[in-house]
């Protein structure tokens, strides 16, 4: 394993030049929506002219073991950032080992499924990136490499991490908790946040969301406020638009102080009184006529600047800065009746193939795109967060602008947030089909409240059924 440490200086080195050497707004490719992490509802062009997903890349001629390696790139911009990292960390580690780096799609159900598909048949990636959510189906089904022992070896300490992604990427499904497992390491982290157009929030004559935020008075009532002052100025404007996935929803389930499951996750909880809660604050808002009618989408409308709040998390950083020709900005989510913002840690993990035939190497890579270094030059590009939870970390990721109130993610980080994370005693992809299914139903006045309540987590017993 020592045979490629040396390579780690050279590797920080050549990404702390590129992350410091572009400008911002020039670092951005337009997309057709914001998501990286779960929704399958935001899907991103796909990058052009790479490796295709479900064939293995050509073998280069240097270099006796060749890593292949893949991520869910939101856009082209962010498909050459990882792209530039594997020719980094790939010159930097000589004959070691050789790299192919190939961008998979972005759509969330297709990716993972497909990498199903291929680990079966023996044509997947040595290292590949997975959503938190999907840890739990992939070990449970055998698919992943525990890379504990190789850890262990090299005395790698996880600490530096979020201890939230830590608990599912050290769990063992043996004592029902944390233990001697590691599934991965996790890329990055990100919570959600409102991107706000200043201009047609000052044009509306509303409080500035910021301002209120900073004097403690960003809440549910002062945040309806503002979405139907905005929606009032008439025409195609509207106050607040979000996309139809279970991450924008869970916000106002969750900050009414309810929750998808109950405290052990094995069960279904839609039905407290809390969790209808935010499902009526929500129902209320979509018809009053000052959102964007829910399943059409928010970011394409808030592009064009007729939304004023669009409710997203930090991976929508980029197409912004690509596309938003007003004064906009972020701010954090409104606090709801349950005392938080609501709001989630969303992350996801490098992991390796069971099957992978060099799982030193792999094990070296996964590392490698792991470190401080690495994670800035991502950071930078606007998509997430450092998964690092250090001071450092966090100041270099304040600096990365627009947008000027980075904090507020940071906030939503301090929060108490939710963390996003796998269904170890059920199936997390049937209970959120269910789940999508029947909130879409209420929030498009086709199923009642009183219906939902009744019957939501008889219908999501599915998901936890062997």
């Amino acid at each position: 394993m020592q045979k490629t440490k040396w390579a780690a200086a050279a590797v920080s080195i050549a990404l702390i030049v590129s992350a410091c050497g572009g400008d911002d707004d020039d670092a951005a490719e337009p997309a057709d929506e914001g998501s990286t992490e779960e929704p399958a509802e935001e899907p991103a062009d796909e990058p052009a002219e790479e490796p295709a997903a479900d064939e293995p890349a050509d073998e280069p001629a240097d270099g006796d073991v060749t890593i292949r390696w893949r991520t869910r790139p939101d856009n082209d911009a962010e498909a050459e950032v990882y792209g530039d990292i594997s020719d980094s960390i790939d010159e930097a580690n000589g004959d070691a080992y050789s790299l192919n780096y190939e961008p998979g799609t972005t759509d969330t159900g297709s990716y993972q499924d497909q990498l199903v598909t291929e680990i079966a048949n023996g044509t997947a990636p040595d290292v590949f990136w997975i959503p938190g959510t999907d840890i739990a189906r992939f070990q449970t089904e055998g698919l992943i490499y525990d890379l504990a022992p190789l850890a262990a070896e090299d005395g790698f300490d996880t600490s530096e991490f979020y201890p939230e992604p830590m608990y599912h990427l050290t769990y063992d499904t043996e004592t029902g908790g944390p233990g001697d497992k590691l599934w991965g390491l996790p890329r990055d982290v990100s919570t959600m946040a409102l991107y706000v157009n200043n201009d047609l929030i000052a044009e509306a004559g509303a409080d500035d969301p910021r301002a209120l935020a900073a004097a403690g008075e960003w809440n549910w009532e002062t945040f309806t406020e503002v979405s139907q002052q905005v929606a009032e100025l008439g025409g195609e404007n509207k106050g607040f638009a979000m996309d139809a996935w279970w991450g924008p929803y869970g916000t106002f389930i969750n900050a009414a102080g309810g929750s998808f499951f109950n405290e052990d996750r094995t069960a279904c909880a839609l039905d407290t009184p809390e969790a209808i809660e935010g499902l009526t604050a929500m129902e209320a808002l979509f018809a009053s006529g000052a959102t964007v009618p829910y399943g059409e989408g928010g970011e394409a409308p808030w592009k064009a600047g007729t939304v004023g709040m669009y409710m997203n998390g930090r991976w929508a950083t980029p197409g912004a800065r690509a596309d938003a020709g007003f004064n906009w900005d972020v701010v954090q989510l409104p606090v709801g009746p349950g005392g938080t913002q609501g709001n989630w840690l969303f992350w996801g993990a490098y992991v390796v193939n069971a099957n992978t035939e060099h799982p030193e190497e792999a094990w070296d890579l996964v590392q490698q795109l792991t470190t401080a270094e690495t994670m800035a030059t991502v950071s930078e590009l606007g998509a997430n967060i450092p998964s690092r939870q250090s001071d450092a970390a966090i100041e270099a990721f304040l600096g990365f602008t627009p947008p000027e109130n980075n904090q507020a993610f940071i906030d939503g980080l301090a929060d108490s947030p939710t963390a996003e994370g796998p269904l170890w005693t059920g199936s997390w992809p049937e209970y959120g089909a269910v789940m999508d299914s029947a909130i879409t139903a209420v929030l498009n006045g086709e199923r009642t409240i009183d219906d939902f309540q009744a019957n939501i987590c008889a219908e999501t017993a599915v998901a936890f059924e062997g």
